[in-house]
């Protein structure tokens, strides 16, 4: 009997334990925050290159303006072979 009031006590427990978790969790996920930083890190997203078409986050992009349009490249390389459409 002892053991038996042991065992549901021990599980009580741990089913409390895991709740906890999962709604701590679930919190998270709907707030939006992410492992690794606050929820205004998904600001640098990625950018498509437009002449090589590759993908670069924006924070570490080179960066080039054609009239008020701003447009992302993955180099200087890629920025100085980009021809603007009129």
């Amino acid at each position: 009997m002892v053991r038996f009031l042991a065992l549901a006590a021990l599980l009580v427990v741990l089913v409390l334990v895991v709740r906890s978790v999962v709604a701590a969790f679930m919190a998270g996920v709907r707030s939006g925050a992410r492992p690794g930083g606050p929820r205004h890190a998904l600001r640098d997203e990625l950018v498509k290159d437009p002449v090589c078409q590759t993908y670069v986050p924006r924070r570490s992009a080179t960066t080039r303006t054609a009239g008020s349009v701003t447009h992302y490249f993955c180099s200087p390389a890629c920025a100085d072979k980009f021809k603007p459409s009129s």
